[in-house]
């Protein structure tokens, strides 16, 4: 995937979303990919994304979650943890082949493939303007959330 590339894509979110990119234009749009709902790095991540929002906000910048999960684990996941945005469903990997997160990880010394956890910033045109692979949740929505309002300033 190109960083000058615009995409588009539609995909299904919680709250019966469905959410085309190319509908978004005009709005900076932050899409980060976990491996799944309920473990403790992916709560803690989508739980700092949901303490910016406002400041996400703020900068004209919309957030998107994605994993594997079934929208209603979704829909669970999201009330239990308030998150003020969607959460996109992608059982079949369209979204995640898309930005190439899909990776060979290893689990108790199996190798699988899974989602490796990464973030895109796309600017209102949906072009990627920044893209962070392998994150490690410990201040990685601050970073993202400093790079959406520097974005946006630039306007």
């Amino acid at each position: 995937m190109s960083t000058l590339e615009t995409l588009n894509f539609t995909a299904q979110a919680t709250n019966n979303t469905t959410v085309t990119l190319s509908e978004l234009a005009g709005k900076q749009v932050v899409i980060y990919f976990y491996p799944k709902d309920n473990t403790p790095g992916c709560t803690s991540e989508g739980q700092d994304f949901r303490d910016l929002y406002p400041e996400f906000q703020a900068a004209n910048t919309l957030i998107f979650g994605v994993s594997r999960d079934s929208l209603r684990t979704h829909e669970n996941f999201k009330l239990k943890h308030e998150f003020p945005f969607e959460l996109i469903s992608d059982p079949e990997e369209e979204l995640c082949r898309l930005f190439d997160v899909i990776k060979p990880k290893k689990l108790y010394g199996k190798e699988h493939l899974g989602i490796e956890r990464s973030t895109f910033l796309l600017d209102t045109k949906g072009v990627v303007k920044q893209e962070w692979r392998k994150v490690k949740v410990k201040e990685h929505a601050a970073e993202v959330l400093a790079a959406a309002q520097e974005l946006h300033k630039q306007g």
